[in-house]
């Protein structure tokens, strides 16, 4: 009778050992690495970015992850010593009066959403950090040039941006501006629009990008806490490999500390780090291609 349970027991416990080995493997939400390719935690990322003057967290738009995480890192930043301020891509210069009411809460948030551009994914992607800035009554800088006029030079080149009115170039960071020479973001964007065939388009779609990234590089210099941190949110393809925003905030100041966070997404859940992600950023967050999308 022993032997007959003692049977059975061991059956049993080796199909949970199967079962386990079948489909009970741990599933990481994400994986942070250093710029060669070192694993580190969440921790030991946050108190590197915390002695930064600036910190460029690059995003993918619509992951989730994403999203949590620079609401971890800004509840963190929050919680230091330093002055911190915040700004987004993902608001334009014309949102900034609107974005302020909401902020002093002067206005609710029907208004912002009727009068400012928000994104579809806004309410629940940039929505708890702008509550958490207001919460803890810090500035959130709407840094990105108004879309009409990226369109204009997208168009008629960033020579046509000379013809608009003083109030409108209050809009974008001081003019002329030049396309940063050698960024590895638009030697990106020639390349891969090359192969479908754009022409002279090219460099007019370049110079458009360019003003962006030079707008925002300029919005988050002139709003720079006195000895503290200026955390700006924007696509990774707008920082990564050092470029863009980047590149513009240290022609501005060659002595300011910026750091790189660059966002990639693997295939599957396999986080681990490809060679092809060394030098992104100061740090490269891993998350999974099958992570459901918010938009």
């Amino acid at each position: 009778m022993i032997q007959h349970y003692f049977s059975i027991a061991f059956a049993l416990g080796l199909s949970l050992v199967v079962f386990s080995k079948g489909v009970a493997q741990e599933l990481r939400a994400y994986a942070v690495y250093n710029s060669k390719g070192k694993q580190v935690d969440f921790g030991t990322m946050s108190e590197k970015l915390l002695k930064a003057d600036v910190v460029l967290f690059g995003e993918l738009h619509n992951n989730p992850i994403c999203h949590w995480l620079q609401l971890e890192f800004s509840k963190v930043a929050l919680e230091s010593d330093k002055p911190i301020a915040f700004g987004a891509e993902m608001f334009e210069r014309d949102d900034q009066l609107v974005l302020d009411e909401y902020l002093s809460e002067t206005v609710p948030l029907k208004f912002l959403t009727q009068d400012a551009k928000t994104w579809p994914n806004f309410e629940t992607d940039y929505l708890p950090l702008l509550d958490l800035a207001r919460d803890a009554q810090r500035p959130f800088i709407a840094t990105n040039v108004p879309r009409r006029y990226a369109s204009l030079v997208s168009k008629k080149r960033k020579e046509a941006l000379d013809s608009l009115s003083a109030e409108a170039k209050q809009m974008i960071a001081p003019l002329p501006f030049e396309v940063t020479i050698n960024d590895p973001g638009y030697i990106d964007m020639r390349e891969m629009m090359g192969l479908h065939n754009m022409g002279t388009g090219i460099d007019a779609l370049i110079e458009a990008q360019a003003l962006k990234d030079y707008t925002m590089s300029w919005n988050i210099f002139t709003n720079l806490p006195s000895d503290g941190l200026f955390i700006h949110f924007n696509g990774s393809f707008h920082s990564q490999n050092f470029g863009g925003i980047y590149n513009y905030l240290k022609a501005l100041d060659k002595k300011l500390k910026v750091s790189v966070i660059a966002t990639v997404e693997a295939e599957g859940t396999d986080l681990a780090f490809d060679e092809e992600w060394k030098g992104l950023g100061d740090f490269v967050i891993v998350v999974s291609g099958d992570m459901t999308k918010t938009h």
